[in-house]
Order: C-alpha cells, then structure tokens, then sequence
C-alpha cells in the first residue's frame, strides 16, 4: 500500500514564488498607466456632468426670471391700455376741445414711450442703471392724476409745494399711478380719493387714501405684499409687490391701513432730497 505524501506549506509558498507574476493576475507594466487614464477619465466626466446641470440650472433661473418679467410687463401693459381706453371714451365728447387734443396727444407719447421702455426691459431684463436722484414728486403727483381726471370718483389733491424724494422719476410715476390706481377701482362713484402730499422731517410722503371696500386685516398683513394675490376680481397680484420692491430698494417704506367698506389708506415714504438713503424696513402694515 502506497503511503500518502504530507504537504508542507512552506513548499507550497515556495513553489508559488516561481510562478510568473502575469500568471497569478498581478499588475503588468502598464496597469498604472491604465488606472491613471481610467481615474481621469471618470473626473472628467464628473466635471461635464457637472457642468451640465449647472447650464441647465441657469437656464431654468433665465426662463423663470423672464416669465417674472413677463407677468410684469403684462400688469404695466394692462394699465396702458386702461389709460388708451379712458382717452377713447373721452374722446367722444370732447375730441373738438383743443386742450383734450393737447391732453391726448401727451397721453399717447407716454404710451408709447412707457411701452418701448417695456420693451426693452423684456429683452434685456434691464433695470434701472442710474443712480436715484431728488425728484419733484408734486409734479409726479399732477401728471398721473391728470391722466386719470373723469375715473369715477373724482381726486382731491393736498400737495405741499417743493417736496422731492429720492428715486427714478418714471418708476415713481410707476408706483404713484397704480396706488392711486388701486384707490380709483376700489371707490365708488360716489365716493371719494384724496392724495397728500408733504415732508415730514427727513421724508418725503405721499397719502392715498379712499372711501372704497376696504380689505380685511388678515389680506392686508398676509397676503397683501405677496406676488400674485390680489383682492380684485380682476386683478393680477403684481402692482403692490412691484411697488413695494421698488420703494424698499431705494429706502422707502409703504404702510397700508385698510377697513373692509371703509376704506384704504396707503402711506408711502422716501428719503427727501437732502436726507441719506438709509434702508428702510420691508413694506409694514399700519
């Protein structure tokens, strides 16, 4: 009977050591070459990956950014065309009255420059470049209610004279024309809205208050500042908040106080002409 041979491990690993490298699956001359190439290439592909999430992500901040601009220029559009359609039906009486032609024809140049301006903020979403600068706000004040004379309730005017406030002339214009705007839509016949103007120490301050609907507490504290809401049947939601992004962005504040079939007072305060443009808090309510 033939005996079993004993295996020694030691000659097992000394066998082993005889073995090519390439056999046992060891790494060949070029494996760290091939390992670099392979590590890059997956840290080039993470960098492409990366940078096209980062296109797509801008691209989506550009299309939301131009349906924001879009939904504005909308609202200022709509307003135009409330201006166009008073002087249509004007027209009819008085279209022979050489001051309503003077009036009409004023009208229209600011149509079409405001639309231009739209315009070009659509293409290029442009905001204002120049600085804020003392304005004659009293002068704001007559222009935009000029426009709107023979809107249901008629306005009555408090104006202190040579009061300027700090800001861009046509945006003023801008935010004046729609709280008083708001005022208007909200009133009655035979209702009333008034406009004050006047400085109050380091401010500039403008009132429009009406005898209107009014809007609840809750609407005006929660709802009122947010892009979108809107208590007018139909309304859009923008004016206020473009108004109050405004006003905030160039140290003003705009303080609403409102009672529902009482009515509406909207404060709105700019630094005066000789006073800092500090901040002012976000729009508050009263």
């Amino acid at each position: 009977m033939m005996a079993t041979p004993t295996l020694n491990p030691l000659d097992f690993l000394d066998q082993r050591r005889s073995v090519p490298a390439r056999q046992l699956g060891e790494p060949g001359p070029h494996a760290a070459q091939l390992d670099l190439l392979k590590a890059a290439s997956r840290q080039a592909a993470s960098y492409l990956a990366q940078i096209r999430a980062t296109e797509a992500l801008l691209e989506a901040r550009k299309f939301d950014a131009f349906n924001r601009m879009s939904a504005f220029v909308v609202h200022d559009l709509k307003n135009l065309v409330a201006q166009l359609s008073l002087m249509l039906k004007n027209a009819e009486r008085h279209r022979d009255n050489p001051e309503f032609q003077r009036d009409m024809l004023a009208t229209v140049q600011h149509v079409v420059a405001r639309m231009n301006q739209l315009m070009l903020q659509l293409r290029t979403e442009v905001t204002p470049v120049e600085k804020a600068r003392p304005t004659d706000l009293e002068a704001v004040v007559r222009r935009v209610c000029a426009a709107k004379t023979g809107q249901r309730a008629p306005i009555e005017l408090r104006l202190d004279p040579g009061v300027l406030g700090i800001g861009h002339e046509d945006r003023l214009e801008h935010v004046i024309g729609h709280l008083i705007q708001n005022a208007l839509d909200a009133t009655a016949e035979s209702g009333s809205v008034l406009v004050r103007l006047a400085r109050e120490g380091d401010r500039a301050v403008v009132e429009v208050v009406d005898t209107g609907i009014g809007m609840t507490p809750e609407f005006a504290r929660d709802r009122l500042f947010r892009p979108f809401e809107t208590s007018k049947p139909t309304g859009m939601g923008i004016g206020v908040y473009e108004s109050a992004q405004y006003v905030n962005a160039v140290g003003g504040q705009i303080v609403i106080d409102s009672e529902p079939n009482v009515g509406t007072r909207v404060r709105v305060s700019f630094a005066s002409a000789d006073a800092s443009l500090a901040p002012a808090e976000p729009g508050a309510i009263a």
